[in-house]
Order: C-alpha cells, then structure tokens, then sequence
C-alpha cells in the first residue's frame, strides 16, 4: 500500500475545510445576535433530524430492527444512560438475528 500525494492533499483539505465550515458558525453566532426564533429552532433542530434519519434507516429494515429498535428507545427512556441504551439494542438485535428473525 502506497500514500498517494493527491490522496492525502484532498483528504487534509477537506478536513480544513470543514473545520472552517464549523468555526465559522460559531464565530458567526458569537459575533452576531440572533432572534429568539433563531435561538429556539437551533436548540431544538437535532432531534427533528436524528428522528428523520432514523425513521428514513428503520423504513429500509425489517422486523427485527424495529423491535430491537423500540427495545433501545425503551431503555434509554428508563435510565436515560446512553450506553445502557445502546447495549440493550445491541442485544436485542443479537437475540432477534439467533431467535430467526
């Protein structure tokens, strides 16, 4: 295996570049007073969207990863730890997939 100069020249810029993409957010939102509606839907976005891509993800997928799914959701509304909620998934899927489904 070979490091191929181009490879690694476009790997480290679009690195930089994110990196600007993002410090540039928050010394836009530093520099600049927003709204409240600004403030409100920026502290309330990500949830909207990770429901969005799971919900996208879960409609591709069978049986099985939706109660293994509805099994994480359950464990993480009870203890409200997030690696709990992530083993618990994790196992239900692993007993699913050995039960047959």
């Amino acid at each position: 295996m070979t490091l191929r100069w181009d490879v690694t020249l476009a790997i480290l810029a679009m690195g930089i570049v994110t990196y600007l993409c993002r410090a540039g957010g928050y010394a836009v939102l530093r520099a600049v007073k927003t709204p409240p509606f600004v403030d409100a839907l920026l502290r309330n976005l990500p949830a909207p969207l990770f429901a969005a891509y799971v919900a996208l993800a879960l409609s591709r997928q069978d049986l099985a990863a939706v109660a293994a799914s509805l099994a994480c959701a359950a464990a993480q509304l009870r203890w409200r730890n997030f690696g709990v909620s992530i083993g618990v998934g994790v196992a239900a899927m692993a007993g699913l997939r050995w039960a047959g489904m």
